[in-house]
């Protein structure tokens, strides 16, 4: 051992080696900046990699390591201030939000909702998944829709005119009927009293390392990876 400092090359050979070593164990999520309150970041279902080729490793780090990180960071250290609604599950808290003190709540619409919504969209997708949905929610798609192909090319059609950032979903109001619809930014379906069971986020963030600018060819990528099963749960406990 020696107590001179490394070269640059040593550096560079390090870095590379650190590289490497991910690449080949790219299930090993990178450490993101540990919350100091209730909310906490919930670990990635499955390797970063999982998705691929639909969804890149890249952009799955980011986006969750980095993105979801920083809405659960900053919602608790928005609720520092009120610590009792810190206690309220991230649903409650969004269902409530014009109840919230007037300095917080944008904050919270904005950060909250970006956990909820990053919550939901992890567990929506999958490795070996898409195809179509089976069941009770089968049957209402196709009652409510027409076919699952019209109720895609609605889905798809109505996440490439949302204007800017936001998401596309597919969600239960409140009189039990299926609606495909967008919200802005961050916004919940919860704040607007919808139940989500499916959301795809069209954020640049989410698709523009393998897609650029070509955000329907990623809506239509993005069905194959889609975790039916798991929207099949949500529907069955929303109509439960």
């Amino acid at each position: 051992m020696t107590d001179k400092p490394c070269s640059r090359r040593q550096a560079l050979v390090w870095c590379g080696t650190a590289l490497f070593s991910w690449a080949l164990f790219p299930s090993k999520t990178l450490a993101a900046s540990s919350p100091t309150g209730v909310y906490v970041l919930p670990p990635l279902p499955y390797a970063y990699n999982a998705l691929e080729p639909y969804i890149d490793a890249e952009t799955m780090q980011f986006h969750h390591d980095k993105h979801h990180a920083a809405y659960v960071n900053n919602l608790n250290a928005a609720l520092q201030k009120y610590p009792q609604w810190s206690g309220l599950r991230i649903e409650e808290l969004l269902e409530k939000l014009d109840q919230l003190p007037n300095d917080i709540r944008q904050t919270v619409r904005n950060n909250g909702g970006g956990h909820a919504n990053h919550s939901l969209f992890w567990e929506s997708m999958g490795p070996a998944a898409g195809g179509e949905p089976t069941g009770n929610l089968a049957t209402a798609i196709q009652a409510r829709f027409g076919s699952f192909g019209d109720f895609q090319a609605q889905f798809n059609s109505a996440g490439l005119k949302q204007f800017g950032s936001g998401w596309v979903w597919l969600g239960l109001g409140q009189d039990g009927t299926l609606q495909v619809f967008t919200t802005p930014n961050q916004d919940s379906p919860l704040s607007q009293g919808i139940t989500p069971l499916l959301g795809n986020d069209v954020w640049e963030h989410a698709y523009y390392l393998s897609y650029r600018n070509r955000r329907d060819q990623y809506l239509q990528a993005w069905w194959n990876v889609v975790n039916w099963d798991k929207i099949g749960e949500r529907y069955e406990q929303a109509t439960g």
